[in-house]
């Protein structure tokens, strides 16, 4: 099993274990041990051959065996037996809001209620608001959740939620009264998917807040309304997709404001640690203060509040409990890269395959950006789905490109090409045409359903391959659509670490691929990484801002990013890499 099925086992079992009245400490040791192994570097395989896997903090003895267990056969016979117990229809009742394990065990308790199915019918019959913890707000509130399950969705995409997020906020921001206010939660940190908006505000008068707040334009249904926080379903349509999804607002006084803010802001493990870390210096921390006793400690602003636990400023998307209060103690927090940095893109489509736009118009479009360079990576012959070139169209390409390049001012293109990674990891064109080409970015289009043995071995042998400059979309994902193929990513990072290949992260939103945890792995051997928006038009070059997100949640600093470089620089470093066989 890989890291990331192992961590879904022990997250499964936490779950599972919730259902079944267990104590808090025991579940959340289960999820727990999830994120931990989740965030292992290096091969988990070995680290379970080694005899290692004991050593690492949050796993126990008990955990050690049992990750062991799946590790090397597959299956663990004690999840197995805990699914038993337990009806599958449960699961999914938690993913109604409102509904946490204790409340579905209660249902299931008190009315054999193990299906959505089977809740809807005993709301809409009020059996559920005759039960002792429920009462009739409960059930109107079930029931909401289920009317809009299938509007709101479980999670929506960064792209999608970020806009909704922006409007709602903007408009907050012009309300009388309002002193600070942030967007909060998982968007704040730039996860790739979000489950609600989490919205803060400062004000000494938080009623007329609240009162505009439920009747903006976007707001569909006032979902509840109390005097410090309200939460309404939202909806926006971004890029011809209408966007329906919770916000909550709270308003504070604003020497709350900075506690609020990183409260809610989390993630919840980053929480815990900086809790722990105030209470370590005598000192409680929570959403309304830093106080010892009934002496608050002042803080204006999250920087106050870091400086007074010793501590530099975290950036939002580093607080995920991954070593950021560590980095933190000894003063070696990254120098985050930023948009700003980024001087041209390496993995982009013109009309000469399944792009939209030519390639003066892509090159323009770059230097509109203020870039340097664009380079252009249509898709191989073998992709004929997507229009790949052949060897003619190539070399018609190659001229095309050599006019303009003479013509154009303040912008070059470069020679690339997306090349598709055979079956048995050969690239889909020759020796002799790959030559030609002043980088290639190589990429899995087909077959994802191979073992992950042999998918494994498939990149790998690509990677090995002197012509390869760097690989594409690494698991071939589309968030909340389709997993990546099964592949052992560790090995493949190990792999382009000896060869001395480039990963990139896919910054369109549908993919961020690589992700994030595997970007921190990468940089940790050593591995360069490229931002690239796989662009098919103008528009899509500005996606590259999520790429910089997924790199800033890795720790990237702009020295670890290759596009940061100028184009002397990046030709430069072509060259040299064409030359080394």
């Amino acid at each position: 099993m890989s890291k990331d099925e192992v961590a879904d086992a022990l997250d499964e079992i936490g779950t599972l274990l919730e259902l079944k009245g267990e104590n808090a400490f025991r579940t959340n040791a289960y999820h727990n041990a999830a994120r931990v192994v989740q965030q292992l570097p290096g091969d988990l395989k070995q680290l379970v051959a080694d005899g290692k896997l004991g050593a690492v903090r949050g796993i126990g003895e008990a955990l050690s065996l049992k990750i062991t267990t799946l590790v090397t056969t597959g299956k663990l016979p004690y999840l197995e037996d805990l699914r038993a117990t337990i009806p599958a229809g449960m699961v999914e009742l938690l993913r109604l809001p409102g509904l946490g394990p204790k409340k579905v065990k209660a249902l299931h308790d008190l009315l054999g209620i193990d299906s959505i199915e089977k809740l809807k019918a005993a709301c809409e019959s009020g059996e559920v608001a005759k039960q002792k913890g429920f009462g009739a707000k409960t059930q109107d509130k079930i029931l909401e959740g289920i009317r809009f399950r299938d509007q709101v969705g479980h999670r929506v995409r960064i792209d999608y939620a970020l806009p909704l997020g922006t409007a709602l906020l903007e408009q907050i921001r012009e309300f009388p009264g309002v002193i600070r206010s942030e967007l909060c939660g998982s968007l704040r940190r730039r996860k790739e998917t979000v489950a609600d908006l989490d919205i803060l505000v400062s004000s000494a008068d938080a009623q007329p807040i609240m009162d505009r707040f439920v009747k903006l334009p976007e707001v569909l249904q006032v979902l509840g309304q109390g005097p410090t926080k309200s939460s309404v379903l939202a909806a926006l349509h971004v890029h011809g997709t209408k966007v329906t999804m919770q916000a909550d607002l709270r308003v504070v006084e604003d020497d709350q404001f900075p506690f609020a803010l990183h409260y809610f802001t989390g993630s919840k493990e980053h929480n815990i640690r900086m809790r722990q870390r105030a209470i370590d210096r005598g000192l409680t921390l929570n959403e309304y203060a830093l106080a010892n006793g009934s002496r608050s400690v002042p803080c204006k602003t999250e920087e106050d509040i870091f400086a007074a636990l010793g501590l530099p400023y975290i950036e939002p998307e580093l607080r995920e409990d991954t070593g950021e209060i560590e980095a933190g103690e000894v003063k070696k927090l990254p120098a985050l890269v930023a948009d700003r940095d980024i001087r041209g893109v390496f993995h982009n489509h013109t009309t000469y395959s399944d792009g939209m736009a030519s390639l003066e118009e892509m090159a323009l479009a770059c230097k509109k950006l203020g870039w340097e360079y664009f380079g252009v990576a249509d898709h191989s012959q073998s992709l004929t789905i997507a229009r790949g070139l052949p060897p003619g169209a190539v070399r018609k390409q190659w001229a095309e490109i050599d006019r303009l390049n003479a013509q154009l001012s303040g912008v070059r293109i470069i020679k690339g090409s997306e090349v598709d990674i055979l079956e048995d990891g050969s690239l889909d064109y020759s020796d002799e045409l790959l030559a030609g080409f002043d980088y290639v970015v190589a990429s899995v289009h087909s077959l994802f359903n191979m073992p992950e043995a042999d998918m494994t071995a498939r990149v790998c042998k690509a990677l090995s391959h002197p012509a390869v400059t760097m690989l594409g979309h690494a698991t071939g994902r589309l968030l909340l659509k389709r997993e990546g193929y099964k592949i052992n990513l560790d090995e493949v990072i190990k792999t382009a670490a000896t060869f001395g290949k480039m990963i990139e992260i896919n910054a369109q939103p549908s993919r961020l691929d690589l992700d994030w945890k595997y970007v921190k792995q990468a940089r940790a051997m050593g591995v360069p990484i490229v931002i690239n928006p796989d662009a098919h038009s103008p528009w899509e070059l500005g996606l590259y801002t999520f790429g910089v997100q997924v790199a800033r949640r890795g720790w990237l600093t702009k020295d670890d990013v290759f596009n940061t470089r100028g184009l002397e620089d990046v030709m430069k470093e072509l060259v040299r890499r064409k030359s080394v066989k």
